[in-house]
């Protein structure tokens, strides 16, 4: 019986990143072994054990042959027999197949050390076309390492092709698209996400209401990519450098997905995208297991970000809508995200990337005003009016209030 450290911490490891998980490989166990050694077993579709003091996951060495479709449609060998090399070899890429020893030796045999150093994500085996996740994994872990240089090698992007063109995607259950879609929301470059799914063609089975905004044309004077599908990706890089917060990430990739459903004779223009977008996004919910706190402020930015844009024209009466329809009141964090989405939104343009965005100042400023209302206060000069009533009332007086200074602050300067 033989014990390696494998896959992502051995990586992290060769790359200098930190190691937050620790996997091990056992070689020549069975599962009476474990079992008699205290570990507790957990896997389901093969042995996988957690050690009895560190916790740490331990799975037998194995093997899997191709017997039906989907990524779960595999005949999983664990025997004994199963060497070290034969359970690398079943892996997804080069970088995630490289084991090291108790003692601290670094076992390679498939190159993953190289891969590492020349920024690629490369297949181990041909049997890479055999699991349609895949696909999704190194999407994924191309947003991952986006900011060192990670590439898709020619072949394995090929291959990836190949099994969009199998169809084999739609075996994929919503759970599990949506757990590496998340996980590419929590990465230093999400957009690298897109990129790798469209160039495969597989954007259009896992996001299709994202994909069809590729080729719409946007106003050339608010746009100057004019491309709807570049100014998502143009957004969600804006995006990650104002949050690392998954939830603002989502809003800003699926904030237009309304345009993809204006009809072409109304092109470039997309009166009441807005609008159109909330069916869309209810599309994504019925298909993919939206957190709700994700497909909340996603529906909101959706709906109200050219409210955004143009909130300096906005009067009294609408900006005290808009604060009713962000919740602004019993959910006051929401209005900063909504703020970060519509930001990204606005900078995710060709050319003004670096622009300044006061809009959001400006509706921070008057959220805080009202926020700062003594309730108790309005409520005892209520005047026999219901507790509704007066508290709107004095929060439209206090918005009249703070936008008339603000304004009065733009015209003196």
């Amino acid at each position: 019986m033989e014990t390696y450290l494998v896959g992502g911490a051995v990586r992290d490891k060769l790359m200098g990143l930190p190691v937050k998980d620790r996997d091990w490989v056992v070689v020549g166990a069975t599962v009476e072994e474990m079992l008699a050694l205290n570990y507790k077993q957990v896997g389901k579709d093969f042995p996988v054990f957690l050690h009895p003091e560190t916790k740490e996951e331990y799975a037998l060495a194995r093997t899997e042959r191709k017997v039906a479709p989907g990524h779960t449609g595999f005949e999983i060998c664990s025997d004994p027999s199963v060497t070290l090399l034969e359970d690398l070899e079943r892996r997804d890429l080069t970088i995630n197949a490289i084991a090291e020893t108790a003692d601290g030796e670094i076992i390679d045999p498939l190159g993953g050390r190289n891969d590492l150093h020349d920024r690629i994500l490369r297949h181990v085996s041909d049997a890479f076309i055999e699991d349609p996740l895949r696909v999704l994994r190194v999407a994924r872990f191309a947003s991952r390492f986006q900011r060192m240089g990670f590439t898709v090698a020619d072949r394995t992007q090929r291959y990836m092709k190949r099994i969009t063109e199998s169809g084999e995607l739609d075996t994929l259950v919503p759970e599990r698209i949506w757990k590496e879609l998340d996980l590419s929301l929590k990465t230093y470059g999400p957009f690298r996400f897109l990129e790798v799914l469209r160039d495969c063609d597989a954007l259009r089975v896992i996001l299709p209401e994202v994909d069809r905004l590729f080729g719409v044309p946007q106003p050339e004077r608010h746009h100057p990519e004019i491309d709807t599908g570049k100014h998502i990706i143009l957004c969600m890089k804006e995006a990650r450098k104002l949050t690392d917060d998954p939830a603002v990430l989502y809003a800003t990739l699926v904030h237009d997905v309304g345009k993809g459903l204006t009809p072409e004779e109304e092109w470039p223009r997309h009166i009441g995208h807005e609008k159109r977008g909330l069916d869309a996004l209810k599309d994504i919910e019925q298909r993919l297991p939206v957190p709700k706190e994700y497909a909340r402020l996603a529906r909101l930015v959706c709906e109200h970000h050219t409210k955004l844009h143009r909130v300096q024209e906005l009067r009294p009466q609408t900006l005290l809508k808009l604060l009713d329809a962000l919740d602004a009141f019993r959910r006051p964090e929401t209005v900063g995200r909504f703020l970060l989405a519509c930001e990204a939104d606005a900078r995710g343009r060709t050319g003004l990337e670096d622009r300044e965005y006061p809009q959001s100042a400006y509706l921070k400023a008057v959220h805080e005003a009202v926020l700062g209302i003594n309730n108790g206060a309005a409520l005892a000069d209520s005047r026999g009016d219901s507790p509704q009533d007066v508290i709107a009332r004095k929060r439209l007086e206090v918005i009249e209030q703070t936008v008339a200074a603000l304004r009065g602050d733009t015209d003196a300067s």
